[in-house]
């Protein structure tokens, strides 16, 4: 009987049975992939908004401070968008005929709020509170990346429940305390460093990583051991920050 199947066949059957018993890794990897690219996460995509507003411009040049924007980050779970008056404050003197400003203008004679946006969001199903951060001196851009550098706006970070995680499991590694100004409160702390920046002041590696918007989290022992008294000293217990209920309630 001849033979029907040449000996090359028999290394296709050995690499179909590999590549499908490969398929589901493979496959997994695929879709962990896309989930975690900017395709998914938006991570670095500015979003066009009515007006072309710049974090450089506002608060790293002119040195405008986040609070007079974002006025309820001290005080509740949402930052706030500033509101019209807010910015006409300044644009009534400035800029004035503008043609970019044109919706403010619009908005302000005619009390329609503007309609921004949102660049940072979490899932319906998460609960995220901006002052308990601010409290315990989590700086704005370990969160949302080198906002002072961003002439639009984009997402600095992911904001998936494993990056949040880092976190919160070991807080230690993202906490510090200004040696040049021990006393100063956490929540003050995190608006100084962008007045030191601001001021051309010496800054430690820690606060320059921080203004650059890298990677955050420090493993130098030194640093560790001042997180962890930081920890200590405003009551962080860190065995329930892991817990499911501190974010989905």
């Amino acid at each position: 009987m001849p033979q029907i199947f040449k000996p090359a066949a028999n290394h296709v059957a050995r690499l179909s049975l590999v590549l499908g018993l490969a398929s589901p890794l493979i496959l997994g990897y695929a879709v962990a992939a896309i989930s975690r690219s900017p395709v998914n996460t938006k991570v670095q995509v500015a979003l066009n908004q009515p007006v072309p507003f710049s974090h450089q411009h506002h608060a790293r040049e002119l040195g405008i401070d986040c609070r007079y924007c974002h006025t309820s980050v001290e005080k509740s779970a949402e930052a706030g968008f500033p509101p019209t008056e807010t910015c006409m404050s300044c644009h009534s003197q400035i800029w004035t005929n503008s043609p970019l400003l044109e919706p403010i203008r619009k908005s302000y004679e005619t009390g329609t709020p503007i309609k921004w946006n949102k660049v940072n969001k979490v899932p319906e199903f998460v609960y995220f509170n901006h002052s308990i951060h601010i409290a315990r001196g989590v700086n704005c851009n370990t969160c949302h990346g080198p906002v002072q550098h961003m002439q639009m706006t984009y997402k600095g970070n992911s904001f998936q429940m494993q990056w949040c995680l880092q976190c919160h499991r070991a807080p230690e590694r993202f906490l510090y305390q200004d040696s040049k100004h021990p006393e100063m409160s956490p929540r003050n702390q995190v608006f100084n460093l962008y007045w030191k920046y601001q001021a051309g002041e010496q800054l430690s590696n820690f606060e320059q990583k921080l203004i650059d918007g890298e990677p955050m989290g420090s493993d130098d022992p030194e640093h560790l051991k001042t997180g962890r008294e930081l920890l200590a000293k405003y009551g962080v217990k860190v065995q329930q920050l892991a817990d499911c209920s501190v974010c989905h309630h």
